[in-house]
C-alpha cells in the first residue's frame, strides 16, 4: 500500500518547481501520453495526463506517487503502472478533483489498490 499517494518519490528525480507540462508518459509497458497538468504542492502532487486517441481523449489524475523516474534531458515521466491500469483509471474532472474529498480519496484508492474505481465503470 502506498502511504502517500499524493507525493514524489524522493529517488524519482523530481526536481521542485520544474514545469513537466507536454512531457512525455511511459507507463512500463509503452507511451500513454503527455503532461497536460501538474502539480508539485507538498501532499497534493499529481500528474493530468492526456491520453490523446490512445483512449480516445481522455484525461487521467495520476498521483505523484506512480512516477518512478523523471528524465530531465530526455523530458519523460515513468510511471511504474502499466497502460491498462492508465485505461482503467478514474477520467480526470477537475471540478471535482479540487473540491470533493471523497473524490479525491476515491482516486487515491484506485491507486493504492489497483482499482476498481467506485465511482467508474472499469475494473483491472
Amino acid at each position: 500500500m502506498i502511504d502517500h499517494v499524493w507525493t514524489f518519490n524522493a529517488d524519482s528525480g523530481h526536481l521542485a518547481g520544474t514545469d513537466l507540462t507536454g512531457w512525455r508518459v511511459e507507463a512500463t509497458d509503452g507511451h500513454i501520453g503527455k503532461v497536460d497538468k501538474h502539480s508539485d504542492e507538498v501532499d497534493d502532487a499529481y500528474l493530468v495526463v492526456d491520453t490523446g486517441v490512445w483512449i480516445f481523449g481522455k484525461e487521467v489524475l495520476i498521483p505523484a506517487s506512480t512516477v518512478v523516474r523523471i528524465d530531465l534531458v530526455e523530458h519523460t515521466v515513468h510511471l511504474g503502472l502499466a497502460k491498462e491500469q492508465v485505461k482503467d483509471a478514474p477520467e480526470f474532472i477537475s471540478d471535482k478533483h479540487l473540491a470533493d474529498l471523497q473524490y479525491r480519496e476515491e482516486i487515491g484508492q484506485y491507486y493504492r489498490t489497483g482499482g476498481p474505481f467506485p465511482g467508474g465503470t472499469g475494473a483491472l
